[in-house]
């Protein structure tokens, strides 16, 4: 994941750090990650914490990680079985070593493409996908258009995975709790509820909460079934 949108002083050194797929197909297989001040690998915790809410597999799903970063939510969910991950990433350093991660694990249900996601998202068919990782850079207050953008590509049954730097919380209506409008009410999210999604986990780990956001509707044509007790 990618924390912001200009690089740090000597930030894009070598690819010395690394993430650790937890499961499935390529389970331990360590990844290299650009050891850059903009990259936020989603812990190994949060994603063991993700995927045991979703099912320890994905087979035949589609799924799309819209600020793909170091690929850690990408790549898991491709080991996990998932039919097809489409990456989004506008760093072209960042999506050369996304290939290269790629290219090691010969991972051909992932789709890698350099571009701006928002721009991109916007170009994709309603109801493509099953599962959406959305992690926008917490400082470029991309959230709320992300969601936007993502709530219409969802098929029923799915869900969309959040990391925020605040939580969301769920009331009337559905509000994302900011510094700057801690008490304010974000019109993508708000619709989300009109639309019927609720947030149905939570999770914290340090500064970053995590959130799955459901179609309260679909319980009926479930594409994942998640584990455990609602948030």
């Amino acid at each position: 994941m990618v924390i912001s949108s200009e690089f740090s002083n000597g930030a894009a050194r070598a690819a010395a750090h690394s993430v650790r797929i937890i499961g499935g197909l390529w389970k331990r297989t360590h990844l290299p990650v650009l050891d850059m001040h903009e990259l936020r690998p989603t812990p190994d915790r949060v994603r063991e914490t993700l995927f045991n809410w979703l099912g320890q597999t994905l087979d035949g799903l589609v799924c799309l990680d819209l600020f793909a970063g170091s690929g850690a939510l990408g790549f898991e969910a491709a080991s996990r079985g998932a039919a097809r991950v489409l990456m989004i990433e506008r760093q072209l350093r960042i999506v050369q070593q996304l290939r290269r991660n790629q290219e090691k694990l010969a991972a051909h249900t992932v789709e890698i493409v350099h571009a701006d996601a928002l721009n991109f998202a916007r170009g994709l068919a309603a109801g493509s996908f099953d599962l959406i990782f959305l992690d926008p850079p917490f400082a470029a207050d991309l959230l709320e258009p992300a969601l936007n953008v993502c709530l219409p590509l969802m098929r029923r049954g799915g869900a969309i995975y959040i990391e925020s730097s605040r939580p969301l919380t769920l009331g009337k209506p559905l509000i994302l709790q900011t510094e700057a409008r801690a008490a304010g009410n974000l019109p993508a999210l708000e619709s989300a509820q009109r639309m019927g999604w609720s947030v149905v986990r939570r999770g914290r780990a340090g500064a970053v909460h995590y959130h799955l956001l459901r179609h309260l509707a679909s319980q009926d044509r479930d594409i994942l079934p998640f584990e455990g007790e609602t948030a």
